[in-house]
């Protein structure tokens, strides 16, 4: 009688599993099915509303972005365009609901930079490395990386984790690029930023783009391929993205990989390079998330790592593996929205917004950052 209570129960569970895949929706490449808000339980008048809002708080930036970057970047000592940069556009976004296009505003098509949000790329190619068996996340990188960048007392106790979750503290130089000299405090000089104190690896975070491209160029040595290669493979051709988007790195990140030159990609834009990409991939990638890693019948990254991914760091609470928490212990924590939304964010306004409860996607392009909330509450009022 057990064996026969046992047996109905994987079944029931087996069935309720298929029924719930069943149930999914995955846009085909170069496709995607539209809901309507009486559909998906919105009120079309508010949506209409948080389209406007989007358009209405626009970026204030100049929309040439070496502009743009040279200005939001000034305090930083010998800092400079190093990589490909392009003229941004004009707001866009769209929203999903269960898969299928529920607003979208905006041109979706056209392909800008999206700085920092090249960081949840980055993030899940270290996933698939993981998922890979390569190594743990605990593990510390200079068991893999013994070029020398990973040195030292305080270098040599760098775990994967503490890259990923950008509390590593890592001293050095990576391309030119020196790691006091990005984003340095907003107290002293260049001598104090220069013979500052270490802090443990894993207490202290810190937003640094040479700290993350240190992850990107530690991965090309670990996966021997170019990780733009290994994103499209692995990621990007499985859930249907455009060819049009590209991944770059500066001009001079060429590392020779088994005879070959491959360029190490950067983790954002805020020196050139990062992911180029359009607001209806973003979305692809997005969607993703929202299944747990899975497309369609396939399980394209670990559902293990998504769950790491989304974990609050020790060293910040709003922070992840490269992704944006809303855990109210977090320091961006945004009231009136789910502690389970987590996002993907972006110099500029760019912002992937992963809502698994209530089964959405949000992407908005060129949204004045400081926006977000009330542009998230806004979606979430529209909800009948």
């Amino acid at each position: 009688m057990k064996q026969l209570a046992l047996f109905f129960s994987l079944f029931f569970l087996s069935t309720s599993i298929n029924a719930q895949n069943a149930n999914s929706y995955f846009p085909e490449k170069g496709d995607w099915e539209t809901t309507t808000s009486k559909a998906a339980g919105f009120s079309d008048a508010l949506l209409d509303s948080v389209v406007n809002y989007a358009i209405k708080h626009e970026y204030s930036g100049a929309i040439d972005l070496k502009v743009a970057i040279l200005k939001g970047f000034e305090r930083e000592p010998y800092h400079e365009i190093l990589g490909p940069t392009k003229d941004r556009g004009r707001p866009a976004g769209i929203i999903l609901h269960k898969g299928r296009i529920l607003k979208q505003w905006g041109d979706v098509d056209r392909v800008d930079m999206t700085f920092s949000v090249t960081k949840s790329y980055l993030s899940t190619v270290a996933g698939l490395a993981v998922d890979d068996g390569y190594f743990k996340v605990d593990d510390p990188v200079a068991n893999l990386i013994w070029d020398g960048n990973f040195d030292g007392r305080h270098n040599s106790k760098i775990t994967w984790r503490h890259l990923l979750t950008q509390s590593s503290d890592w001293s050095g130089e990576l391309f030119g690029g020196k790691d006091w000299a990005d984003r340095p405090p907003s107290e002293g000089e260049i001598d104090d930023w220069k013979n500052r104190s270490f802090n443990e690896p894993g207490k202290v975070f810190e937003y640094n783009d040479v700290r993350v491209n240190l992850l990107a160029y530690s991965l090309l040595n670990v996966l021997r391929k170019p990780l733009p290669l290994v994103l499209k493979e692995r990621i990007m051709d499985k859930i249907g993205a455009s060819p049009t988007w590209r991944w770059y790195g500066y001009d001079h990140s060429w590392v020779p990989i088994d005879g070959l030159q491959m360029q190490s990609v950067s983790g954002g834009g805020h020196s050139g390079g990062g992911m180029f990409i359009s607001t209806l991939d973003h979305a692809r990638f997005g969607l993703l998330f929202q299944n747990e890693g899975k497309w369609k019948n396939e399980q394209l990254i670990s559902s293990e790592w998504i769950r790491l991914a989304i974990q609050p760091s020790e060293a910040n609470a709003s922070y992840g593996f490269m992704w944006w928490l809303n855990d109210e212990k977090g320091n961006r924590f945004m009231e009136g929205i789910d502690e389970n939304v987590y996002y993907a964010a972006g110099f500029g306004g760019n912002f992937i917004v992963i809502d698994k409860q209530n089964e959405l996607v949000i992407v908005t392009r060129w949204l004045e950052p400081r926006n977000l909330k009330d542009f998230l509450n806004k979606v979430y009022s529209a909800m009948n």
